[in-house]
């Protein structure tokens, strides 16, 4: 569910190994181009286990701010908007889903019945079912390719730090504003992802990569704590 305010965040399976790495970017920082780049920077990520991500963004007058860490079989996310929160973890044996009356109800879906089943529980989803491969999915390694954009219509600068800037915009449609991204992605030995910038009409927002393979630790709650999926969506 890593909410994020724009499709940057599923990862594109690269026959090159990760030590080809140097020398692409290497060709990529001489002479760049945008499929140059993204091939370096699709390359890269292939070769790292796990991302720190920060989310802060703003719809109308609404605040939200995400933290995330995506790893190889777990994640983990904090999602708060205004004053609705959510919390979600993943391991490679269920994923866990928590937060507060506005959160499960405005943020999740579920019903003011739903929401009152759950409590101060936690909701318990099993590995291999549809909700748990959802957030298994979003909150791990899966969902890198999701951070870099589609090569058509995306322009290449750089900036002061000679790292490369890839700026695109996407149509305003019935339901969302015309955006504009700009996404800086390293010049360095690993042309990893650092930060994006979404600006739009009706709001817009900043997501910052850091912590590129550093390992993290998801802990389970206690299993007093937990109540099952199915049981809070039937009746």
């Amino acid at each position: 569910m890593l909410v994020r305010p724009t499709p940057l965040l599923i990862v594109a399976s690269l026959a090159l190994g990760a030590v080809a790495l140097t020398p692409a970017v290497s060709q990529a920082s001489s002479k760049a181009s945008v499929s140059s780049v993204l091939a370096a920077a699709k390359l890269a990520m292939v070769g790292e286990k796990s991302v720190h991500i920060v989310v802060s963004s703003k719809s109308g007058k609404t605040v939200n701010h995400v933290t995330a860490d995506l790893g190889t079989a777990s994640g983990q996310e904090n999602f708060v908007s205004g004053t609705a929160n959510v919390v979600i973890r993943v391991t490679a044996k269920n994923a866990y889903l928590s937060g507060n009356a506005a959160g499960l109800t405005n943020l999740v879906g579920l019903t003011s019945a739903q929401e009152k089943k759950v409590g101060d529980r936690v909701i318990v989803m099993k590995a291999g079912t549809s909700p748990y491969t959802t957030f298994q999915s979003n909150l791990t390694v899966s969902a890198f390719a999701t951070f870099l954009p589609t090569q058509k219509g995306v322009k290449l600068s750089t900036d002061s730090h000679k790292d490369y800037v890839l700026t695109w915009t996407k149509a305003a449609t019935s339901t969302t504003s015309k955006t504009t991204s700009v996404l800086t992605i390293s010049s360095g030995k690993k042309a990893l992802p650092i930060s994006e910038v979404v600006t739009g009409t009706t709001g817009g927002g900043t997501t910052e990569f850091s912590r590129w393979g550093k390992s993290f630790t998801v802990t389970a709650p206690p299993s007093s704590k937990l109540v099952a999926y199915t049981s809070i969506i039937s009746g």
